[in-house]
């Protein structure tokens, strides 16, 4: 399913960029376990602050970065586990931290999985192609920044109505910056603009709802470092219940199929907004949680194995996104008996990091779970890039108080109720799955026999990509050794 055919002069090309770049590219062995990381690299990153656009930093795609916003090494993956005092639930919710990543987001991981093999193959040409990342936020940064790195040509598209921040970061990085009309559910006209872009033989697209490669580092990266810190974390008695991801690209949901793979009980649920419920009823529309998208179903989701659609209301994640930055509020959960260390990690989450959470919350409720279950999810990246919309909410409804801070932890975090939910029976996956064929066979060009493979010929399709790590880190090693930067250390 990964296209791994070699094209001599394109890789030719960009191993001579690699070398000019002072570019080595990390193993996705590498970035589940850094200990594999050569100690000459270690030594370097010491020198290297965790967000410099440095090539050194792609050995920090991994959740396993200290939390230091300079010189840091590796430790285990960055998780923290929620309290009952917040949550209002007996099961311990468990979310791996993206703040800590170069950029500050996980979705430099996914654009890492997206680029790596066409660059490696000489598939894409660092010498004639523009690298183009259709996003609706964070995906473009992290694929601008590794483009950064290549010294290539960057074209970054994202939604208008995104977060001001992700605009400014990106003005500092990407060549080209294209703004398509709408919020981050209009997803369509995203992809027109790519369709638009394809017809031009320089650019090559990065689709991060199609690329395989989106959900093979998932399911290496992601899904092998939720079970790590799972393991690390759980007491005497405890269980992995399950995950549930928000799906913007859909490419986080791989990491549920590795921890179905690794903890064969556990279920997997699939959020969206209530604003938005595509999964849910087909339905459509706007909605204001940040990084995920909407009316359509990535390709990669393996809809096959997935268990639970949760809808949240974005009401519900805004109103914790002010809960958790604004002193009163903090002030109001430490008067709760909510932990000092937990109040000190709030800032970690971005608006769909608390979605998560709150798909979570509504997982425990609806299954019942015990102080012996444990529920996963991801921080996909962390409040500071959303200053401006805390601003925004000041700005609609004045200063913060205690009240309203009393009123939002009742009402948008205790308050979360098991409606707007669908257990999934087969007939309902196939539902969803069938929805595939408006958006990609219809649009974008796939066929009805590889929509059909995604459901009937796993072995061919889900179970081939997830194998597919070991040979690109083959031809990753390969390309290294003709650069000659990694034995020159």
């Amino acid at each position: 399913m990964i296209n791994l055919t070699v094209n001599e002069t394109g890789r030719k090309h960009n191993i001579r960029r690699a070398k000019e770049q002072n570019i080595i590219i990390p193993t996705i062995a590498e970035m589940k376990n850094p200990e594999l990381i050569p100690e000459k690299i270690k030594e370097k990153l010491t020198q290297v602050g965790l967000w410099d656009v440095n090539p050194l930093n792609l050995y920090r795609v991994t959740w396993k970065n200290e939390p230091k916003e300079f010189g840091g090494l590796f430790h285990g993956p960055n998780y923290i586990v929620l309290p009952t005092e917040l949550t209002g639930v007996k099961a311990k919710i468990m979310l791996l931290a993206g703040k800590y990543f170069p950029t500050g987001c996980h979705k430099v991981g996914a654009s890492f999985g997206c680029l790596v093999p066409p660059l490696v193959t000489g598939q894409f040409d660092s010498d004639f192609h523009k690298a183009v990342w259709p996003s609706t936020g964070n995906y473009c940064r992290g694929g601008a920044f590794n483009s950064k790195l290549l010294g290539c040509y960057s074209i970054a598209i994202l939604p208008e109505g995104m977060s001001r921040e992700r605009f400014e970061w990106l003005e500092t990085i990407a060549s080209e910056i294209i703004a398509t009309p709408g919020s981050e559910s209009n997803v369509k006209e995203i992809f027109d603009k790519t369709h638009e872009l394809k017809a031009r033989n320089d650019c090559m697209i990065f689709n991060q709802f199609e690329e395989m490669g989106n959900y093979m580092w998932h399911y290496n990266v992601t899904g092998n470092a939720i079970a790590e810190a799972f393991e690390a974390m759980k007491g005497e008695g405890d269980r992995l219940f399950g995950a549930v991801f928000t799906s913007g690209s859909a490419g986080t949901m791989a990491s549920g199929d590795r921890l179905k793979d690794l903890y064969p009980a556990a279920k997997l649920g699939v959020g969206e907004a209530l604003q938005c419920p595509t999964l849910l009823n087909n339905g459509f529309g706007a909605h204001r949680i940040e990084g995920i998208g909407d009316k359509h179903v990535p390709w990669i989701h393996n809809v096959k194995n997935t268990d639970l659609v949760v809808d949240i209301d974005d009401e519900d994640s805004q109103k914790v996104l002010r809960l958790f930055n604004e002193p009163e509020g903090q002030a109001y959960l430490r008067s709760l008996c909510v932990p000092e260390e937990t109040i000190s990690q709030l800032p970690l989450f971005g608006i769909s990091g608390i979605a998560n959470m709150l798909c979570a919350i509504k997982m425990a409720k609806y299954y019942e779970l015990t102080e012996h279950d444990v529920v996963a999810s991801v921080m996909t990246d962390s409040a500071s890039m959303y200053a401006s919309r805390v601003k925004e909410l000041q700005e609609e409804d004045g200063a913060y108080t205690r009240e309203m801070a009393a009123v939002d932890f009742h009402t948008h975090i205790l308050g979360e109720k098991t409606d707007n939910m669908q257990e999934l029976t087969y007939v309902d996956r196939k539902r969803i799955h069938n929805l595939k064929y408006y958006t990609w066979v219809e649009q974008q060009g796939r066929t009805s026999e590889e929509l059909n493979a995604l459901w009937y010929d796993e072995e061919h399709t889900w179970r081939s990509v997830q194998k597919d790590a070991d040979r690109i880190d083959d031809m990753i090693r390969e390309f290294n050794e003709e650069t000659g930067l990694l034995k020159a250390l």
